[in-house]
């Protein structure tokens, strides 16, 4: 007599945001994710003012939540907004 096939649990929902969250990109897979070009985040990763990134070993790579934080906090809803004259009154004069 065979043994019953083990059937698979169904996941709940917050195990797998969880792991939606803690997924890592490298920087090419960032910069695809964020549009933008790969150099311009190694840019940023010495200079500053881009998304937090970790290092393992060599490898640096982004978190999936820390980018979508670092693209929403550069969202205005018009150019009159304080914080975006702000933000590109701190570009032009070269501070961070």
């Amino acid at each position: 007599m065979r043994p019953m096939p083990i059937r698979p649990q169904p996941v709940p929902a917050a195990t797998t945001q969880q792991q939606a969250s803690a997924r890592y990109l490298n920087n090419d897979e960032a910069a695809a994710f964020l549009r933008l070009s790969p150099r311009t985040l190694e840019k940023q990763r010495v200079i500053g003012g881009g998304p937090r990134f970790r290092k393992f070993g060599r490898r640096v790579m982004y978190a999936i939540a820390d980018l979508e934080a670092w693209a929403d906090s550069r969202s205005f809803e018009m150019t009159s907004d304080p914080r975006y004259a702000e933000q590109c009154a701190a570009r032009r004069s070269g501070g961070r």
